[in-house]
């Protein structure tokens, strides 16, 4: 399959008016700016059961957020669906929960994926990253973009594998 063909969602989450955990649309707004065809961006506070409507029909699907105790600068694994005990509310969704929705409702598998982005600063009504978040999000960019541009990632024959980004 060409990244032609390929259609990717990427989902950027998070509050851009508590520090860091604005990293998830952050890296969203990158990627959109970039128009990549076959990739479609959709940011959000939290994940909500709507989004569920979005993986149908995507081969790829990435959660990106901010990770409050995670590697630094970053980590990448696949998602697989995990059943969970989330009710149809406005509260917010974990990416395994709404895999496994759109395997019920729409039995639709795309590889799903979670970009947990190494975030520090998350004091309200603070509206910008601080400088280690912005070196981690443009780590993180760096690592993405190969793949949503080419279809290719670490790993074997380009694909992903669990992956962080931890300086070694």
């Amino acid at each position: 399959m060409t990244q032609e063909e390929k259609k990717i969602l990427l989902i950027g989450y998070g509050n851009p008016a508590r520090g860091d955990d604005g990293l998830g649309p952050a890296l969203a707004r990158a990627v959109a700016a970039r128009n990549l065809p076959g990739v479609q961006v959709e940011t959000g506070f939290q994940l909500a059961v709507e989004d569920v409507l979005e993986m149908a029909g995507r081969d790829e699907v990435i959660f990106a957020d901010a990770s409050v105790d995670g590697p630094e600068p970053f980590f990448f694994r696949p998602q697989e669906a995990e059943p969970g005990e989330e009710t149809f509310t406005t509260h917010h969704f974990r990416p395994g929960s709404l895999v496994a929705l759109a395997v019920e409702l729409f039995d639709v598998r795309p590889r799903t994926w979670v970009l947990g982005i190494r975030g520090y600063d998350f004091e309200m009504f603070k509206e910008e990253l601080s400088p280690k978040a912005e070196r981690n999000l443009e780590e993180a960019l760096s690592f993405l973009l190969p793949f949503l541009e080419g279809g290719r990632g670490p790993g074997k024959g380009g694909a992903f594998q669990t992956f962080t980004g931890e300086k070694r």
